[in-house]
């Protein structure tokens, strides 16, 4: 008898067979609800101002318009241009990206397959380290980073944003998946451990490092609290804290440029997440095996 393309492929089947319709029957609902809030953003984003008040509210907009975009970009909300917020807030996000993931892979190899005295407890620190969370070190980050003069510059929004506990042990658990003897071959061929990291490592755990710049990326891009903590120069800011500080304006207007500053910020999340999606699925797959 010739097998169906469905039942030659049953975790990944690439014909349809009419026992999938009750998949679809329990699946298709869950997404249609989970994409409600999407729809949503990009909605309230693009509707005037009385739609925004209308009563009772509507989901799908019914006359789009741009004028929450031009209160938003528009002069006057600040005396720094918006580009210089832009400017900033792609600096810092790309730049604490780059540098986690340099520092994440490499503790993560050096506590994975390098040997060394207090490697046990520098781990146990790292998961210790996870059940604190980000308001608990508000103050002594606030007192660090005033005592070694970093107030006012790109250093205060990248290096507090380097320590991530839970990308370090990402980045850990998964090159602990890598046989020992594919490195020591390495070794044998005259690789030092840098070549090691960056030719070997890297590759391997494509799907933890992208999960960790996503990660990385959304925290940064979106963040409010640097900017108003170690910030007094309004040119050292992000484009994050300002759309705060204008959304938090208690005028009527400020419906509107509020839905339109989370359309802004959501977008390059949405964007990042859609290009990487296959990595991070392969990470979720990976932890549920484990």
């Amino acid at each position: 008898m010739r097998l169906s393309a469905f039942s030659g492929n049953r975790i990944n089947p690439t014909g349809f067979h009419r026992s999938q319709l009750k998949f679809y029957a329990v699946l298709l609902p869950l997404c249609a609800v989970m994409f409600i809030p999407v729809i949503f953003i990009f909605s309230q984003a693009f509707k005037s101002l009385g739609e925004l008040y209308a009563f009772p509210p509507t989901l799908i907009v019914q006359r789009p318009t741009l004028d929450n975009f031009r209160m938003l970009f528009g002069r006057g909300l600040s005396s720094v241009p918006m580009s210089r917020y832009v400017f900033n807030s792609l600096l810092v996000s790309l730049s604490t990206v780059a540098l986690c993931l340099l520092f994440t892979a490499a503790g993560g190899y050096a506590l994975s397959k390098k040997r060394f005295r207090a490697k046990e407890t520098l781990f146990k620190i790292n998961q210790i380290a996870l059940m604190f969370v980000s308001v608990s070190v508000t103050i002594p980050r606030y007192l660090l980073i005033s005592k070694v003069g970093m107030m006012d510059t790109y250093y205060a929004h990248i290096l507090p944003m380097l320590a991530v506990p839970v990308s370090l042990f990402l980045m850990k658990q998964f090159i602990d998946q890598i046989p020992d003897a594919l490195i020591e071959a390495a070794r044998i061929d005259g690789a030092g451990d840098g070549h090691i990291l960056i030719k070997l490592i890297v590759p391997l755990i494509k799907p933890a490092i992208a999960t960790v710049a996503i990660l990385t990326f959304q925290t940064v891009w979106s963040d409010t609290y640097t900017s108003g903590y170690y910030m007094s120069d309004e040119v050292m800011r992000t484009l994050g804290s300002f759309f705060s500080a204008v959304t938090n304006n208690n005028s009527i207007a400020a419906a509107g440029i509020s839905a339109a500053a989370g359309l802004v910020i959501f977008v390059p999340n949405l964007i990042i997440f859609i290009i990487m999606q296959s990595n991070v699925m392969s990470t979720m797959s990976h932890s549920g095996i484990k």
